[in-house]
């Protein structure tokens, strides 16, 4: 058996709540993991390494996108395993490897769940699981915090509609060392999986250990155009919107003409003028169902 470590988000809460999660565990075997709970996910980094330093072989992570980014960023190079189990909002990271919002489930993939290798993606030196972007999307997120408690996803849509009038912004972006795109942008992003948006395949032919990013940047201006390409995006095929171009990265480095806020895993954070994004293959090992 596994040491095991928990790091819960103590607001965040799904079936029965951590009362359930210690009787599941108890239940399965593991009658004194390492037990941390912190009140936001900037607090978890501490914990994990706390975890790691006390012997955790495996974290299982009691939260949503952001405490699994803090998290897997926190892991390092440590050999160290997670176990995700959902208690989020969007949980994309999640849904992404079919794991359940089931505290049962969740815990026996945990435990006894194959261990995939997957990739990690680095902005500016930290860490996401997901997807990072700047302009649009952060503005979006940013809008939908205070409302997601109520809201749930909808949150989303509704900052969505209320961010179409985002001003787009100059940027220069270069893959892999070789000039791409020059020119207004409403959003830059970059998935490390497909569905980025809770039903929106943005890269729909993403993988999660190819050892690349998918790269987009949406070209709209204006609410009209970017209502046009936001549309097509949940409905369809982005690739077809004549306000989008896509490719695919082992490193992108960007530009921009203005300080733009920008978001990791869904989390908005401060604004930036120039960033590197990059990949780091195989860099964590996640526990995901059982391949049949």
């Amino acid at each position: 058996m596994a040491n095991v470590a928990v790091i819960a988000h103590a607001e965040k809460t799904f079936g029965g709540g951590l009362p359930e999660l210690r009787r599941v565990l108890d239940a399965e075997g593991v009658r004194s993991p390492i037990w941390h709970e912190v009140p936001k996910s900037k607090k978890a980094p501490k914990q994990v390494r706390r975890a790691i330093e006390k012997g955790a072989d495996l974290i299982l992570v009691w939260g949503g996108d952001g405490l699994v980014r803090r998290c897997i960023d926190a892991v390092g190079d440590a050999k160290v395993d997670i176990g995700i189990l959902p208690a989020g909002t969007s949980n994309l990271f999640a849904t992404h490897f079919g794991i359940p919002r089931d505290v049962h489930e969740a815990v026996r993939i945990a435990l006894l769940g194959d261990r995939r290798r997957v990739d990690a993606g680095r902005f500016n030196g930290e860490r996401f699981a997901t997807m990072a972007g700047a302009g649009f999307d952060a503005a979006m997120i940013r809008g939908a915090d205070a409302l997601k408690e109520r809201l749930g996803r909808a949150a989303y849509l509704y900052s969505g509609a209320r961010n179409l009038r985002s001003e787009s912004f100059g940027v220069t972006l270069k893959v892999d060392g070789t000039p791409w795109y020059d020119g207004p942008a409403t959003c830059v992003l970059v998935g490390n999986i497909g569905d980025l948006f809770g039903g929106v395949d943005v890269f729909p032919d993403a993988s999660v250990d190819d050892g690349l990013l998918d790269v987009a940047v949406m070209t709209a201006e204006g609410p009209l155009q970017v209502a046009r390409t936001v549309v097509r995006t949940a409905v369809g095929d982005p690739q077809k919107s004549p306000f989008v171009r896509r490719t695919k990265a082992r490193k992108l480095t960007a530009k921009l003409d203005r300080d733009v806020r920008y978001e990791l895993d869904g989390g908005d954070q401060k604004k930036v003028r120039k960033f590197t994004v990059e990949v780091e293959p195989a860099a964590v090992t996640v526990r995901v169902p059982r391949a049949t």
